[in-house]
């Protein structure tokens, strides 16, 4: 399983790549495992600020949906557009182009709180 040593963890198995004030967003190889091929992917939160832990979309694979979680606050800036036309690359590459969000992260403090690769990799 591949879990990136300069990601950081939520226990809900999202990621997050920090660069300055702004984050990318994703979900696990683990995640992307467990969930199965990734049919369809529902993100409506563009230009929403919202706190840690709320939902900021949807994953549906083919036996199930599930909600996905922020990592830290943030306003989300952006989202995938590959993954409109390519939900299976949450699938092939969950670290690279399976991407979801990228946030504005509007309270810093949160990172420490989340897992490094080590922590995450004791969780699972």
């Amino acid at each position: 399983m591949n879990i990136p040593a300069d990601l950081l963890y939520t226990k809900d198995h999202e990621w997050l790549k920090v660069e300055g004030d702004t984050g990318y967003v994703g979900v696990t190889d683990f995640a992307q495992g467990e969930l199965g091929d990734i049919v369809f992917i529902e993100i409506e939160t563009v230009g929403e600020t919202l706190k840690k832990e709320e939902v900021f979309g949807t994953i549906e694979a083919v036996k199930t949906v599930s909600d996905m979680f922020m990592p830290v606050s943030g306003e989300v800036i952006e989202v995938n557009p590959e993954l409109e036309n390519s939900p299976d690359a949450v699938n092939k590459d969950p670290y690279g182009k399976g991407w979801m969000i990228k946030i504005r992260i509007t309270d810093p403090a949160e990172i420490a709180a989340l897992l490094t690769a080590e922590k995450y990799k004791e969780l699972l």
